[in-house]
């Protein structure tokens, strides 16, 4: 594997040139063991963890296809090529990606969402279109109304399979599935796959061919990870104790609730960090500018629910941190897989109450190692006691329910560029405070790296790497639709 190229995958000239443009040279292993496969017109179920470039691993196959194959008389509103993610955030960046790889040919994309309004989307269907990038939600919404002709795919791809799936997706993808040419190629890409997935997903796909470089559910090899056991009540205090005496200048924290991550980001700010919180329950237009702050350095802390886990793509994020476990393993692996990126190095850190120990002691079940444990940090000063932090935990439970476009509700959220959008947006915990390290930035791009992963880096070009990984330098044009009221703290 390690002598193969982009050249060496027959990969056309317009694509290569771009990949040139971009600083890249060779493929990821996931993408030298992708790419043949697909364009050999092969249904793939493929396993890579966050960060391994797995995005280009369908996207430069699938814009070699539409090359090979040109159509003279392409139908409005009837793409060729269907992919569908998770998450505004994914959907987003995904398409970005296509932009970026296909810069050079005449291929078309679109990315289609809820949350906002859907008339520029109809307007865009009625012009041809190669590839639409969609949350299931949405797309179903253009179904119903019939605005979207998709008799005509011939590569369906499902980003994050396990995931869509996990989330209750499942009858959202069966209705897609009912519309789509019975003949057709099938993709399954993620960074995990437990075994009830991998058989449903396997119901999906037509003789697939499996590949995956790294053991399942397995963490990044670069990121070290620690685990501090501090009581619940005190874990602001603990946080904002530590990044200020480490003088973090990027820092990702999850929290479980959306309610949480407001009041923590409002905590830091108070403390004197700059901050802001995303979630179900902020606008398109917060999330978007939240995200954009956080990658140019003018946000050194953003706090996010698991919602944004799968959009939040930045080249050398030094260091992430779990506020609180999820309560899915599998969603750990998720989260600290926005660190240690593509060889580089990368640091998790972990908050852990005594009723989170059997959340940690299945999380290292999972990806089969024991989290060191450090001594609670020193010198932090215990803020004034508050009745909600010694409020009963929630009973926890899988999802259960369906989730349309990332959201706890089944309202029709997903994603689209307008900056029209019904969401409410949080107020809490989204102004900034004075910076405490000023001139932050997101952290050298310099480094090489080993692949496409979704989209370009933005690395200078001088600089020879072994192909794209990494986000968009844009922030996701994306947002989330407020999470219903059942579920108001959920992800």
């Amino acid at each position: 594997m390690s002598n193969i190229t982009f050249t060496s995958l027959a990969l056309a000239e317009p694509i290569l040139r771009a990949l040139t443009e971009q600083g890249y040279e060779t493929p990821t292993p996931i993408q030298a063991q992708a790419i043949p496969h697909v364009l050999a017109g092969q249904d793939l179920l493929a396993a890579a963890q966050t960060g391994t470039g797995k995005t280009a691993g369908f996207t430069l196959p699938i814009l070699q296809h539409l090359l090979d194959k040109p159509l003279s008389n392409r139908k409005a509103g009837q793409p060729r090529v269907l992919i569908m993610t998770p998450t505004r955030e994914l959907t987003a960046q995904v398409e970005e990606s296509v932009k970026t790889y296909g810069q050079h040919t005449s291929v078309k994309s679109m990315v289609m969402f809820g949350g906002v309004n859907i008339n520029p989307q109809i307007n865009a269907l009625r012009k041809p279109i190669d590839i639409l990038v969609a949350t299931p939600g949405r797309l179903l919404d253009h179904l119903n109304q019939k605005t979207l002709d998709l008799s005509a795919v011939e590569i369906l791809v499902l980003d994050e399979a396990d995931r869509m799936l996990d989330m209750g997706f499942i009858r959202d993808i069966r209705k897609v599935l009912a519309v789509l040419p019975k003949t057709r190629q099938t993709l399954l890409f993620s960074a995990t796959f437990t075994d009830d997935i991998r058989q449903l997903a396997r119901g999906v796909l037509t003789k697939p061919v499996e590949v995956s470089v790294a053991a399942r559910n397995t963490t990044a090899e670069r990121v070290d990870q620690v685990v501090y056991m501090v009581p619940q009540a005190h874990k602001r205090d603990v946080l904002s104790h530590i990044i200020s005496e480490s003088g973090w200048y990027q820092v990702l924290v999850f929290t479980r609730t959306k309610h949480g991550a407001n009041r923590l980001a409002e905590k830091l700010v108070k403390d004197g960090l700059t901050a802001a919180a995303i979630h179900g329950n902020k606008s398109q237009a917060a999330r978007t500018r939240a995200l954009d702050d956080f990658k140019s350095g003018k946000v050194a802390v953003l706090v996010a629910t698991d919602i944004a886990a799968r959009g939040i793509d930045i080249d050398q994020l030094p260091q992430v941190v779990n506020f609180e476990l999820p309560n899915v393993p599998e969603d750990y692996v998720h989260r600290i897989g926005r660190t240690g990126r593509a060889g580089s190095a990368g640091s998790a850190m972990s908050l852990v109450d005594r009723d989170e120990i059997k959340y940690l002691k299945a999380i290292e079940g999972i990806i089969k190692r024991t989290i060191p444990q450090a001594p609670t940090p020193t010198g932090w000063t215990p803020s004034a006691p508050n009745a909600a932090d010694n409020a009963p935990r929630p009973p926890q439970q899988r999802r259960s329910a369906p989730r349309r476009d990332g959201n706890a509700n089944n309202g029709h959220a997903g994603q689209g560029r307008s900056a029209t959008t019904n969401n409410r947006s949080g107020a809490a915990g989204s102004g900034y405070g004075a910076s405490t390290n000023p001139g932050t930035r997101s952290g050298p791009r310099s480094a090489p790296r080993s692949g496409p992963s979704g989209s370009p880096s933005g690395a200078p070009r001088g600089a020879p790497r072994s192909g794209p990984s990494g986000a968009p330098r844009s922030a996701p044009r994306s947002a989330a639709r407020p999470a219903s009221r059942s579920s108001s703290n959920s992800r």
